[in-house]
């Protein structure tokens, strides 16, 4: 479990009230200009064409090393999204007070990988029937969720969905509970935590995230070569 995961125990697996969230701060978390393990960008300009998806699988370390590892993939960061907190720090959205969810943001290249794909590797390897949270770590933070750039994703969301919902039920997995919405905004998480898992940072770091047993039946778009 997380380092800074001792009093989870006690936490509420509530999401706040927009009244009752942290007040946050205006400053953006500094981050680095660029990717540790892809050597892009980290926070853009992104390339035209270009397009951006953001997952929540549970700690986000080992989310976003399953997706930087996609061939196709541009950058990927981690951060913060589907609350009301601004800029909130890592100890902020672990209180259970920002309403967040620990997310991957990925930015990739539509020519080289579809979504389809992406949301195959989201569903695939996490178990999204956990509610608020996964495996040991427990919270509102590690919610499983997918927030939409465009409405072309957010119907593909919800199909893949509604495919998947077939296979975990065969397995006795229960009900999905995968938080599929808009994205409202997107909040950097501290420098620290980009690329945790990469072998200049933490090559044997905690990681939770790995095949869960269930194949997800939805299509898979032709990669460019």
């Amino acid at each position: 479990m997380k380092g800074v995961t001792v009093f989870l125990r006690f936490k509420k697996l509530e999401l706040p009230t927009p009244d009752q969230a942290l007040p946050g701060r205006s400053l953006e978390m500094p981050v680095a200009a660029t990717h540790t393990v892809l050597g892009t960008p980290l926070t853009g300009p992104w390339p035209a064409g270009y397009e951006t998806a953001v997952f929540g699988m549970g700690c986000f370390w080992g989310a976003e090393k399953i997706f930087w590892q996609i061939p196709g993939v541009y950058s990927t960061s981690v951060g913060y999204a589907g609350g009301s907190t601004p800029n909130p720090t890592y100890e902020e959205t672990c209180s259970g007070r920002t309403g967040h969810a620990e997310v991957v943001q990925v930015v990739y290249d539509p020519a080289k990988v579809s979504y389809e794909t992406l949301l195959k590797a989201f569903w695939e390897n996490h178990d999204p029937t956990q509610g608020m949270r996964q495996g040991n770590d427990q919270g509102t933070q590690y919610r499983s969720t997918i927030y939409t750039t465009t409405d072309a994703q957010l119907k593909t969301a919800q199909a893949s969905l509604a495919a998947f919902q077939p296979v975990v039920t065969a397995a006795n997995r229960g009900t999905i509970t995968t938080e599929i919405a808009p994205l409202t905004r997107y909040y950097f998480a501290e420098d620290y935590h980009q690329q945790y898992l990469s072998d200049a940072k933490n090559p044997y770091g905690y990681c939770n995230h790995g095949p869960n047993g269930m194949t997800c039946p939805i299509g898979i778009a032709k990669t460019a070569a």
